[in-house]
């Protein structure tokens, strides 16, 4: 199990958000899954990141149901959120080739 970089959760649920809505617990469950099991996120991690995200525009939540019919709070992407992750998505490929170059130059 991996520990997250500080601030790539935001591009991992993000990501994960532009598939579809999903509750809390599915999209702790898509990251993990997409990572092939690598990549764990805790509940006390990823709810206050839902809940910023939410308060910045970037998400929307609504209740519905689960895929096992339990009421849930569905989260969503909003138009701003798609512009974010594209904005998540382009910094950390340039935080990926800066890192890439150290390695391979150092």
């Amino acid at each position: 199990m991996a520990e997250l970089l500080s601030g790539t959760l935001d591009l991992l649920v993000l990501r994960v958000l532009n598939s579809g809505p999903l509750h809390g617990f599915g999209i702790g469950e898509r990251i993990h899954v997409l990572s092939n099991e690598a990549l764990d996120v805790e509940e006390g991690s990823l709810y206050p990141a839902l809940y910023r995200m939410e308060a910045k525009g970037w998400i929307e939540a609504e209740w519905g149901q689960s895929e096992r019919g339990r009421k849930a709070k569905l989260y969503s992407l909003t138009k701003e959120g798609r512009r974010q992750l594209e904005t998540e998505r382009k910094n950390w490929t340039q935080l990926a080739v800066a890192i890439r170059d150290i390695l391979e130059n150092a």
